[in-house]
């Protein structure tokens, strides 16, 4: 029964029109970026409150009850129209600026497809990805954050440790199909294409996995990952590619993983920013989302 002194929440109020028009509390979480559960938990909070059911199963669907679908009548127009309102207000705000860097390969292959997740969520920050650096260890002065490459925590910057960088051989599938393993010994012809910033990685990978290479190997050096991704995807030759990066790649069958053993460098993957910047509102925001959606990976 619902009692006198207890307001209705709004947040559940809208919550529910989402799932009403969802038919679905799985697809309403998606919307609202919570969890099904929660939800769940804020429809029976209205049931509770209004003393009746407002969705009933159907299948694999959800229906709105009879009481369901005359408080969506009631309610929906009221959400859109304040919703409308607090969009125009939103827009006359100034808008916040992030400047972003971050090298191409981890840009193209993990960061931007995430990034629709937290423009969504605040979508009052304008965001500028700069690709255009390759290099790693360092932080452009003209950026706020950085997500890049170190051996360990820079010093003079703020920092967090999301994932540490391993390296993966991989090439195309025909590639794959021409290599020959006898003793732990490649047998048939080996050419590997060698990223400029780390050109001992494939003797580490040999140490590691003692798996060792023909004596003659023919190798092909490149200046950016993306370059030796293309590279082993065309068949020139065989690339250590990082592993937590290069899924899209394996899917899709451009590349194919050619051992299972991985080399763990000692470098990571950092968020990184001017000391100081970190507790701007914009770069805590940005940094709070990096560390969820990147740490340990």
């Amino acid at each position: 029964m619902m009692t006198g002194n207890r307001h209705t929440s709004l947040r559940g109020l809208r919550t529910f029109c989402i799932a009403a028009e969802c038919a679905s509390f799985r697809a309403a979480a998606e919307r609202l970026f919570i969890t099904a559960s929660a939800v769940s938990h804020q429809i029976k909070s209205l049931e509770e409150e209004f003393g009746t059911k407002l969705f009933e199963k159907s299948g694999r669907s959800l229906q709105l009850t009879n009481a369901g679908e005359s408080l969506y009548a009631d309610v929906s127009p009221l959400i859109s129209r304040l919703d409308s309102m607090t969009s125009r207000h939103k827009r006359a705000k100034p808008r916040g600026t992030l400047n972003i860097s971050v090298q191409p390969f981890f840009a193209s292959e993990l960061f931007v497809p995430r990034l629709t997740g937290f423009t969504r969520q605040h979508p009052d920050i304008e965001i500028k990805v700069d690709t255009s650096d390759e290099s790693s260890k360092k932080h452009p002065a003209s950026s706020d954050v950085s997500i890049r490459v170190f051996r360990s925590p820079p010093r003079d910057l703020a920092s967090d440790r999301l994932f540490a960088l391993r390296l993966i051989p991989a090439a195309s599938a025909e590639f794959r199909d021409r290599v020959k393993v006898r003793n732990k010994r490649i047998a048939s012809d080996f050419p590997v294409i060698i990223h400029d910033s780390r050109p001992r990685a494939w003797a580490d990978w040999q140490k590691k996995s003692g798996i060792r290479f023909p004596e003659a190997a023919t190798t092909l050096r490149l200046d950016s990952m993306i370059a030796v991704a293309r590279a082993a995807e065309r068949g020139l030759g065989a690339a250590l590619v990082p592993s937590q990066l290069s899924d899209s790649w394996f899917d899709s069958g451009a590349l194919v993983r050619l051992f299972p053993s991985e080399l763990i460098t000692d470098d990571a993957y950092y968020f990184v920013c001017r000391r100081g910047d970190e507790n701007r509102e914009h770069v805590t925001l940005l940094r709070e989302w990096a560390v969820s959606e990147f740490k340990d990976l």
